[in-house]
């Protein structure tokens, strides 16, 4: 595996560490104590999603047309910092909100140019691979930034500016590890042309694989809930307590730290669309054990599916899109797809918190799981035709 891609792995960890030690808890803080409903948590969900769109492809853009992925990374990873920043004097609801925004912009900026540097680095046939190796290192940050934030509670008992000072602190080392640790190859001037926000959306139009993938992504992403609606279902339906709510996070990164690799290598031998494609399947299963949860066996296996379903998906698209154009304009094609997954998820998390407020949870569960499913027998003969980032 490149050093390139086990570096990226390890920022993204102290990086995921730093952000779930704040977000494990905040469904419950908004809804619960905050007292705002599902439909309010659905409209703000669905803000931060569309807030890390528009920086996704702003960050992608920017990294092929300055040359320099890394630098725009560098810059995303900083805001993350800042936004630990901001959480540390933040008295009201509008301060928090205003630094988990920042955060979300963070994330956008720097995902492209860090996942243009991961394939950069690596050998065109293991793709999926190395990215599976960078995500199962990003969840296992997710898997320790909720027990480290659980240890300092317990040592310092409602102390939270010590949950944010450590968080501010492990995500600088991020920041200090990608500084030192990954090198930045840009071409000569000469040889690299300059990228145009135009040509990479003719280059999208011009190439079918590429525009199919598109299309699709955006169409499932529209009707997938977010996390935080299928654990606070799971909650309502008493599967769960609230004891244990911030554990699911934990849980279902456990069985995405587990597939990460291995689906990886199998999206690499038989296709990364039809590794896509199942893990979109998975989670309609999730929705509906979801949906008539009773207990903790049928909220193990929710969280189960929940977990493949983000390791036959997260970063398997990265891959796939960096296969499908030129290495000047890799940055761009994966913010592409990654913005159009964000913009959809956005709309669904509105959408969801709607159907929730009129009809309840579990048939708004129904309807998303015929949604997808009505969507992916409609994508199928057209995504799976051809080799769409197979095997090289």
């Amino acid at each position: 595996m490149p050093g390139t891609v086990v570096v990226l792995g390890f920022v993204s960890l102290l990086t995921d560490i730093s952000t779930e030690m704040v977000t494990a808890v905040l469904p419950l803080f908004v809804t619960m104590g905050l007292g705002l409903s599902p439909l309010f948590f659905g409209l703000l969900d669905g803000f931060y999603q569309a807030g890390t769109a528009v920086a996704r492809i702003g960050g992608g853009y920017a990294a092929d047309r300055l040359g320099r992925p890394k630098a725009v990374a560098v810059a995303g990873y900083g805001l993350g910092v800042l936004s630990k920043v901001v959480l540390l004097p933040a008295a009201g609801f509008a301060a928090l909100s205003g630094a988990i925004g920042l955060d979300r912009i963070g994330k956008g900026l720097r995902t492209g140019p860090r996942d243009a540097l991961i394939a950069e680095a690596s050998p065109p046939g293991a793709l999926a691979r190395s990215f599976g190796v960078h995500r199962a290192l990003d969840t296992l940050g997710a898997l320790l930034g909720p027990v480290a934030a659980f240890y300092l509670l317990a040592v310092v008992p409602g102390d939270f500016d010590a949950v944010f000072t450590v968080s501010m602190c492990v995500a600088g080392l991020g920041v200090l590890l990608l500084l030192g640790k990954v090198a930045e190859r840009p071409a000569a001037p000469a040889a690299r042309p300059r990228a145009r926000l135009r040509e990479a959306v003719r280059l999208a139009a011009r190439r079918t694989p590429m525009r199919r993938m598109l299309v699709a992504a955006a169409a499932m992403s529209a009707l997938t809930v977010s996390d935080a609606f299928i654990y606070l279902t799971l909650l309502e339906r008493g599967a769960v307590s609230a004891q244990i709510f911030p554990l699911l996070f934990l849980a279902t990164g456990a069985v995405y730290l587990a597939g990460a690799v291995p689906l990886g290598r199998l999206a690499d031998r038989y296709g990364r669309p039809r590794v896509f494609m199942a893990g979109h399947v998975a989670i309609v299963a999730a929705y509906l054990v979801a949906s008539g949860a009773d207990g903790l066996p049928a909220a193990g296996v929710t969280l189960a599916l929940l977990g493949l379903y983000y390791a036959a998906t997260d970063g398997v698209l990265p891959a796939a899109a960096a296969a499908m154009v030129p290495g000047e304009w890799r940055a761009t094609a994966i913010s592409a797809l990654q913005t159009c997954v964000a913009l959809g998820r956005g709309l669904a998390a509105v959408v969801f918190g709607a159907l929730w407020a009129v009809a309840g949870p579990a048939p708004a569960l129904w309807a998303f799981a015929g949604g997808l499913a009505v969507v992916l027998l409609f994508a199928a003969p057209t995504l799976l035709r051809g080799p769409l980032g197979g095997r090289e």
